[in-house]
């Protein structure tokens, strides 16, 4: 335990699979409820909402770690936004809020001590090791929560790496990649924001409007033809509609090798984050044999790796009753009751088995703080599902990140080569498909 701060260091864990660490904290906290600033702001229920979810993002530094110029450059930077220099108050009196505070960005910069001959035996693993002590280690909620964390040594992709941790309650993860973004410059020139994806083009047949077709029968046929389309639209919202209705209120995943069993799915401190990186361009040639989208392709190529996984280790081949599904978070709409959403939250997310997302980055080169950026890989921790895919582009690659509950998928880095060999299986047929056409043309 750190005296200093009353926050367990990563020596104390209780824990033979975890390096030991140590974060040493000298500083006082920045708030109390003896003098805070009259600049309050209610929590939104979606902050409320978040309570035990945080999200990590792990980012590869092209050089060594210059503490000074990355401190000031925070400063500068990300401790600027609002809720980056506010709390959350909930002291009774009244409704949880947050309150401005004045933020010392050393107390939020952390340099851990490190095993020196683990370390230098595998640098990954070290840093594996430590990225997944963080669910262990609470945040000091009388600082505004979030934190910098520099390993200062270098692994098989980056000369050093900095691990972001930051409670989901200051936003979601596009809103706080977006910020990371924002406040990053193009290493091709320092003085403009980073070059971001054009919007997709939306061309190819599955966007063309249909045209709606003479019939040469009846007028019952052509009105028959006519509203079909929407009857089948119809349709599948009302399906759709009952089995979100039927999630909440008592639809279950049952327990597969994905899934923990028993009647309440409760988090695992323990989680392990790893990725992967694959070729953007392969993913687009797929996309472009296939005519579909990139989401479609993620989504498909997860399908596979979830399935080589499964039937490996399950050595069974029944697919009819298996069911496993995963949760996209998308927020539409500001929502204004908390006791509406609440339970809807809780019981979707605890009745299924995936949470799944999809970021779009750069596609130049960025620096962070005067430092060169390799990778960005987020994630998050905090809920239900013992898996949680989420991916991530930057420049030519696109990065597969995987949180997992290390007991119930003990073998993680094996489900990882699965994605990378089914997205090779895909490629391969794709490029098939793309020679077939080619040479039919």
């Amino acid at each position: 335990m750190d005296a200093s701060s009353g926050r367990p260091s990563g020596a104390a864990l209780k824990t033979t699979r975890l390096l030991p660490i140590r974060t040493p904290r000298s500083a006082v906290a920045e708030w109390t409820t003896t003098h805070y600033s009259a600049e309050e702001e209610l929590l939104n229920p979606t902050a409320r909402l978040m309570e035990a979810i945080y999200i990590v993002v792990t980012v590869g530094l092209g050089t060594p770690v210059n503490l000074p110029v990355f401190s000031a450059g925070i400063a500068a930077q990300l401790a600027r936004y609002p809720h980056f220099h506010s709390i959350q108050v909930t002291d009774g009196s009244k409704e949880p809020r947050w309150v401005r505070t004045a933020v010392n960005v050393d107390n939020h910069i952390i340099v851990p001590t490190l095993d020196p001959v683990a370390v230098v035996a595998n640098p990954d693993r070290a840093l594996e090791d430590y990225v997944a002590s963080l669910p262990a280690l609470p945040m000091d909620c009388s600082r505004p929560l979030w934190e910098f964390h520099f390993l200062d040594f270098p692994t098989s992709e980056a000369a050093a790496t900095a691990v972001i941790r930051v409670h989901h309650s200051l936003g979601d993860g596009m809103s706080l990649i977006t910020m990371l973004l924002a406040s990053a410059r193009s290493a091709a020139d320092p003085t403009r924001l980073p070059a971001m994806p054009k919007p997709p083009a939306r061309t190819g047949a599955i966007y063309e409007p249909r045209r709606r077709q003479q019939s040469s029968g009846s007028a019952l046929a052509a009105f028959v033809t006519w509203i079909w389309p929407y009857l089948v639209l119809a349709w599948n919202t009302i399906v759709d509609v009952a089995l979100f209705a039927a999630t909440i209120v008592f639809l279950r995943d049952p327990p597969t090798l994905f899934r923990r069993a028993g009647d309440h799915v409760m988090s695992n401190p323990h989680r392990r984050f790893v990725h992967r990186s694959l070729s953007l361009g392969d993913v687009k040639l797929i996309k472009n044999a296939m005519n579909c989208t990139i989401n479609d392709v993620l989504v498909g190529a997860t399908s596979a790796a979830l399935s080589r996984y499964y039937f490996r280790n399950s050595g069974s081949s029944k697919t009819n009753k298996l069911c496993l599904r995963s949760v996209l978070p998308v927020n539409t709409r500001p929502t204004t009751s908390l006791q509406a959403g609440t339970s809807i939250f809780q019981r979707m997310f605890a009745n299924t088995t995936i949470l799944f997302s999809n970021m779009v980055g750069p596609t130049e080169q960025i620096e962070l703080c005067g430092h060169p950026i390799v990778f960005i890989a987020p994630s998050v921790y905090g809920g239900p599902q013992a898996l949680v895919v989420h991916y991530q582009s930057y420049i030519s690659t696109i990065k597969v990140i995987l949180a997992v509950d290390d007991d119930v998928i003990p073998d993680y880095t094996q489900l990882l080569d699965d994605f990378t060999e089914s997205f090779g299986h895909i490629k391969d047929a794709a490029s098939k498909l793309s020679t077939s056409i080619i040479n039919r043309e």
